[in-house]
């Protein structure tokens, strides 16, 4: 995570101080910068205001924490406010530290949840969290922090905020998941097992929906999260350019049924690290690019579908699936799987891996 703080007095900078060194030592692989604007401090002081800052700051960074006034950070962070899908959290403390105000991107951008935290870390202090969102001050499920806290993509943020609205009148959710659940759902949610036996009519008329895969929903209105839990993997003939590599995946995904939302990584074997076109898919899609060696490759328990031909190349006897499936343990612990074997479209090998694991809500019953 990456973490920018701002201090405009000699007082907020001490406390802005205490809270990276507390922060690091809970968390460090985090990256914490910390500007300062004052006069009593003309050393560490900045050429650059607060709201110049901010503007550097606010498309990079994860979180904003702002040390002084709350007009001071209104002011700052209003010009460059997008959506809360995409703003950074953003809080503020006094600079006694009397209280962390939750100020924007409480569920999406995790500023409810880093809020808690922090008033944890400065306990001594007495520091008090200010969350003003609605289901947290009621206790109820929130839809956008599950969905963030389980790398659920959530595209409908209309629908997102009438399921919110809905629960906060009392109205049962529907909810449904091709992904195991721990513990048990929370009162405001009916599991779609649970009606089994109900037409489509019947059920409740929101619900959410779990699923990578592209099809209709079991609500009349449906708010699909999707899980980023995908891996490809990739093989292809030296030179193939982006387009053929675009076109095998969209079949493959058609074919399959999957949304390409869903994919969090792009697989292959260190051969092909510098294949243009790969390059050029990945950098498109904003996606990683994960490549392994023959031995690693090797070394991956299963069973593929093997290729002479493509043992006599690279030394591996799959490419896609092993790629596919080794990136996918690698970017979970818990549990990886191969969800779609090889697929051939002129010259271009796909493969497709899953690593979605048990989703959790501090909400759910009977803790994991």
């Amino acid at each position: 995570m990456m973490i920018v703080m701002f201090a405009c007095s000699q007082k907020a900078y001490l406390l802005m101080q205490e809270l990276k060194q507390s922060w690091l030592e809970a968390h460090p692989f985090d990256t914490v910068a910390c500007c300062v604007k004052t006069s009593s401090l003309p050393e560490e002081s900045s050429k650059s205001s607060i709201l110049q800052l901010t503007g550097e700051w606010f498309s990079k960074a994860d979180a904003l924490i702002y040390f002084g006034a709350a007009g001071i950070a209104v002011r700052c962070i209003a010009p460059y406010l997008t959506h809360k899908a995409k703003d950074p959290a953003v809080l503020v403390l006094d600079e006694a530290g009397c209280f962390c105000i939750s100020l924007l991107s409480g569920h999406a951008g995790g500023a409810n949840e880093l809020a808690e935290e922090i008033t944890e870390l400065l306990k001594e202090k007495g520091t008090i969290p200010v969350i003003t969102t609605a289901t947290d001050r009621e206790g109820k499920f929130a839809v956008d922090d599950f969905a963030r806290k389980n790398r659920l993509l959530l595209k409908d943020w209309k629908l997102a905020k009438k399921i919110s609205a809905g629960i906060l009148q009392g109205e049962k959710i529907g909810f449904a998941s091709e992904i195991e659940v721990c513990g048990k759902l929370p009162g405001e949610l009916q599991d779609l097992s649970e009606m089994a036996s109900q037409q489509r009519e019947e059920r409740p008329g929101m619900g959410i929906w779990i699923s990578y895969r592209n099809c209709r929903g079991p609500y009349k209105e449906t708010l699909q999260l999707i899980p980023q839990s995908l891996v490809l993997g990739i093989g292809c003939k030296k030179g193939t350019p982006e387009e053929k590599i675009g076109q095998a995946v969209r079949q493959c995904f058609l074919e399959e049924g999957l949304l390409p939302d869903a994919v969090a990584a792009i697989t292959s074997i260190d051969l092909k690290k510098q294949e243009q076109g790969i390059l050029a898919y990945c950098e498109r899609n904003n996606l990683p690019f994960l490549f392994f060696t023959k031995e690693e490759l090797m070394q991956v328990e299963g069973t593929f579908t093997s290729s002479a031909f493509v043992e006599e190349i690279t030394g591996v006897d799959n490419v896609c699936e092993r790629s596919a499936l080794l990136g996918a343990k690698k970017m979970s612990r818990e549990m990886a799987r191969l969800l779609v074997r090889k697929k051939c479209c002129e010259g271009v090998t796909v493969a497709v891996a899953d690593f979605s694991s048990p989703l959790r809500d501090k909400t759910f019953r009977n803790e994991y």
